[in-house]
């Protein structure tokens, strides 16, 4: 079974105006209450969860196991027991004026223009393949369901090109409307929240379909588990996947590291009730992502064995054997916005740096351009800022 490309297509571009009108309105509505702000930035830090998080998890459940537990584990960790630590960031950050991860570490280093830029082209460096990748699970997905082959790098590349082209557009659009001390992107935060509340609706649909219709329940997984030796092999072992606890302290770190963590969770906080709520609310959700996956890698092994369908995309294969055309559909948005927000904000944080901390102290170091001479540099600013948006995705 599979759908229609043309009904893919019309639903994605459906989505993805929703997102547009839902940026619009956070955009021009009043401030927020406090209460609700709190539960759009606890959401929004779900960014955390890729598209890997979303399809790449579950294969890694079937290959090692409870190898796939640290890119939860570790945020989980980090948001209950090391809260003290964000929130002193957050105020260190806020009292300083610092809109990125570089800019961060730079402070660390008396203002180093020299650590800033080598934050910056690294994290550059780094997240360019991520953002690549996000692009191609799309596509990846989009083939899968519409049943269509793939190329080799996984993914039709006329589908990830028109994404990111769209991607690009929201980002330009809600990302850099203004320049300004706080950052604060009220549009785009809401809409990457209720992006959150799509891909974990979906996801733990597909877990409960996985668990219910396919195994038959939480007592006939468990029973699965002791009589398959299959199964047993990979979810009791006899000790914990190699790089347990290395994963976990990567996670840990990843939390507020990585540049779009960095701008949701430090940027865009509005005060320690922020983080009060999230200390509660994202590990919840992390917790739920987490089960989720587990009765999903177990539907697939049992459905389709080891090889034979890549566990990647049991997400999508699982409803789609069983002639589930409603979960194949959703599970395929679910996905969709767990890549679409992360290269969302990604684009969005390196853009910053990029202008922030390379950008403009070359045109403010080149006398003959007379930059150094403007009063306002705002207006370059955002144009070098929708330039970079562009060139990343």
């Amino acid at each position: 079974m599979s759908l229609s490309s043309v009904l893919i297509a019309a639903v994605s571009l459906t989505y993805m105006a929703i997102l547009f009108a839902i940026a619009f309105y956070g955009e021009r509505r009043a401030a927020l209450s406090p209460r609700v702000r709190a539960w759009v930035f606890s959401l929004s830090l779900a960014v955390y969860c890729t598209s890997w998080t979303f399809y790449g998890a579950v294969g890694t459940a079937v290959s090692t196991g409870w190898g796939y537990v640290p890119i939860y584990l570790g945020p989980i960790i980090m948001v209950v027991f090391g809260w003290e630590i964000l929130r002193r960031i957050v105020e260190v950050s806020k009292k300083q004026n610092l809109t990125t991860i570089a800019d961060f570490i730079a402070a660390r280093y008396g203002m180093s223009r020299g650590v800033s830029v080598l934050v910056t082209v690294s994290a550059v460096i780094g997240m360019v393949p991520y953002i690549s990748l996000q692009l191609k699970a799309v596509a990846m997905s989009f083939d899968v369901v519409t049943g269509g082959e793939l190329v080799a790098g996984g993914g039709t590349p006329t589908t990830a090109f028109y994404l990111a082209l769209v991607l690009a557009i929201f980002a330009i659009l809600f990302g850099t409307r203004h320049i300004d001390a706080s950052e604060h992107h009220r549009g785009m935060m809401l809409a990457i929240a209720a992006e959150s509340v799509i891909k974990l609706i979906a996801l733990v649909a597909v877990g409960a379909f996985a668990m219910y219709s396919v195994m038959g329940g939480p007592r006939e997984i468990l029973e699965s588990m002791v009589i398959d030796e299959r199964l047993g092999s990979v979810f009791l072992p006899s000790e914990l996947p190699g790089g347990f606890m290395a994963q976990t302290l990567l996670a840990m770190a990843a939390i507020f590291c990585l540049p779009r963590q960095f701008h949701v969770a430090v940027v865009e906080c509005g005060g320690e009730k922020d983080l009060r709520m999230a200390r509660w609310l994202f590990p919840t959700y992390l917790v739920i992502i987490m089960l989720a996956v587990f009765p999903i890698a177990m539907a697939g092994l049992k459905e389709f064995g080891v090889g034979q369908v890549d566990a990647d995309t049991f997400v999508l294969a699982l409803p789609m054997a069983h002639d589930r055309q409603l979960l194949s559909l959703f599970a395929f948005l679910g996905g969709f916005s767990a890549a679409t927000s992360m290269v969302i904000v990604a684009t969005v944080a390196l853009a910053t740096m990029v202008s922030n901390d390379i950008v403009l102290p070359l045109l403010l170091g080149a006398k003959s351009l007379g930059m150094h001479l403007k009063e306002d540099m705002s207006g370059i600013l955002l144009y070098v800022r929708r330039a970079t948006i562009i060139a990343l995705t």
